[in-house]
């Protein structure tokens, strides 16, 4: 509660005086609580004078200060299509990313929007599979990141792009079971119908400071947010917006040939080498000077230092997409980091994720 003090001071005496005396102390005797709001009876001594001055006291309500996103929310539009009534859009691409000896299949796809889902960079949609359960009722939606700039792979924002990996596994009875929903994306065959919600989330959204440093985490599928988010910075032209900060991809991998946009993601770089940086993780085939197997903490780990004055910084924002276990590897590094500064990592992560500089979409 805001309070507002006036005083007034009345000053005895037989002579009038203009001023008071020039040595004058403040005694403060106690101290009282008032509705909750401390404040303190004074007594002025002036010489042999006594001078006393009352406090009038009055509350009113605390002004609720609005918090200004640091992000790209203005406009933002957030399921207009749901389950019940989705978007019926078309496939329009449908391609395997990955090589014939990767560990699993990743595919690409683009779907026809005609506009009507007006997403951001690092929102995600809602995919329905055709057919129905086990119970007879329709499939339940399965949410997937967007893995294209709000303009779309074609450029004339009328399309959407996902980034699926086809979930292929043996159950505990030794029977192979395939995801209903990766499944049906990855078998889409172009002019084929498919049923999207959306758009939902504003966790992974880009930040409004063109200037802005942008360290991006991501694993396997999880490159997908990371892709809008470059494109929209180095393919692409906006009146509104030109990156003028430095964008920093770590891409986790099992393989080489599992590495998702590697051509596109190297002619990023060799065209703007100043404002992006590169580095691949592959597990299955590189290791540190240890020999530890290079997974994307392990990467993070040679440029510890770099990466914590980053940290330290207003305008860095960082974002971590993909396998929740990855989580736990950056924040070992990061603990003993800052450590040495005196700063508990657990703290201050919170602290940056308060201030939207700690963005986290994982599973």
């Amino acid at each position: 509660m805001a309070t507002a003090v006036s005083a007034a001071v009345s000053l005895p005496s037989s002579k009038p005086t203009s001023s008071l005396p020039s040595k004058t102390s403040v005694l403060f005797l106690e101290k009282l609580s008032f509705n909750k709001v401390p404040f303190y009876l004074r007594n002025v001594s002036t010489g042999w004078r006594l001078v006393s001055i009352r406090a009038q006291i009055t509350t009113e309500a605390p002004v609720k200060v609005e918090k200004i996103s640091r992000k790209q929310e203005e406009g933002i539009v957030v399921n207009k299509f749901r389950p019940k009534e989705p978007y019926v859009g078309r496939c329009l691409l449908n391609t395997k990313i990955t090589g014939d000896d990767a560990p699993g299949e990743t595919w690409h796809m683009v779907f026809s929007t005609e506009g009507e889902i007006p997403y951001r960079e690092g929102q995600s949609i809602g995919i329905i599979a055709d057919g129905v359960d086990a119970n007879g009722k329709p499939h339940k939606l399965r949410l997937y990141s967007i893995a294209s700039s709000a303009l779309g792979d074609f450029g004339d924002s009328k399309t959407v792009s996902l980034c699926v990996k086809r979930v292929v596994y043996t159950n505990d009875k030794g029977e192979v079971v395939k995801g209903v929903c990766s499944n049906f994306l990855c078998d889409l065959k172009p002019g084929a119908e498919v049923k999207i919600t959306g758009p939902v989330g504003k966790e992974m959204l880009m930040p409004k400071d063109p200037n802005a440093t942008i360290v991006m985490l991501g694993t396997g599928t999880g490159i997908a947010p990371f892709r809008g988010f470059l494109w929209r910075m180095f393919f692409e032209k906006h009146e509104d917006y030109k990156f003028n900060g430095l964008a920093w991809l770590f891409l986790g991998v099992p393989t080489k040939s599992s590495l998702l946009y590697k051509e596109e993601f190297e002619k990023m770089k060799e065209k703007c080498p100043e404002k992006f940086r590169l580095d691949f993780a592959v597990s299955r085939e590189e290791t540190n000077e240890k020999g530890e197997k290079m997974y994307i903490q392990t990467r993070m780990a040679q440029y510890a230092e770099e990466l914590w004055d980053l940290f330290k910084k207003d305008n860095t924002f960082v974002y971590i997409c993909g396998l929740k276990g990855m989580e736990k590897g950056i924040d070992d590094i990061m603990t003993s980091l800052a450590a040495k500064d005196g700063i508990e990592w657990a703290e201050y992560k919170k602290q940056m994720k308060k201030g939207e500089q700690w963005n986290v979409e994982v599973y």
